[in-house]
């Protein structure tokens, strides 16, 4: 398998990961329980290597904390929605 990286950050869904995070007025650790309990294998170092960009993020991640916050996974990933909209901004 490939990895794409950058060099800088290893993940593109950590800057929107924290923005929801925040947004919900949660600790990472709260986080982590919350997608446990929805079945996902997380923690509280999981989420916060994720946020730095130390972490790969493989897709069935990217769609369990899309449907944990109730976002597309288009949006985690910085891209443009179905209507071509950029949700980047």
């Amino acid at each position: 398998m490939k990895i794409y990286w950058d060099g800088k950050s290893k993940n593109i869904i950590g800057t929107r990961l924290r923005e929801l995070r925040n947004k919900e007025g949660i600790s990472q650790k709260t986080l982590a329980a919350q997608l446990q309990t929805e079945g996902a294998e997380f923690n509280e170092l999981t989420i916060l290597r994720i946020e730095k960009g130390q972490r790969f993020v493989s897709d069935l991640e990217v769609a369990a904390l899309a449907k944990h916050f109730h976002v597309s996974a288009d949006y985690l990933l910085g891209l443009p929605d179905k209507k071509g909209k950029d949700t980047s901004k």
